[in-house]
């Protein structure tokens, strides 16, 4: 017998997770470019995961496959301002004798 999922009430002001485009089309014509990285990503993750896949393709899929996580990780850092090189600081009364 398969086990049961529990079931539970959603609260109110409770939103659903939006749905993930399930192809690199789908979020190219409707995603961000993150979502169209990720698609990209679980894509050639799938074709190096396939046995069939030829032994040629593997260290050009292998490679693509690390830039891709690289873009990825760029552009979650500069959505994320906690991670950010860039310092707000308040400005200093200047003497004139600073040069």
């Amino acid at each position: 017998m398969a086990a049961r999922k529990t079931l539970r009430a959603v609260a109110v002001d409770e939103k659903p997770q939006p749905k993930r485009p399930s192809t690199i089309l789908e979020a190219a014509e409707q995603g961000s470019r993150l979502e169209e990285l990720k698609a990209m990503r679980r894509r050639i993750a799938r074709a190096l995961d396939d046995p069939n896949t030829p032994a040629r393709d593997l260290a050009a899929l292998s490679r693509r496959q690390l830039e891709i996580g690289k873009e990825i990780e760029a552009i979650v850092i500069a959505e994320d301002e906690d991670h950010s090189v860039v310092v707000s600081t308040d400005d200093e009364a200047w003497d004139g004798t600073g040069y």
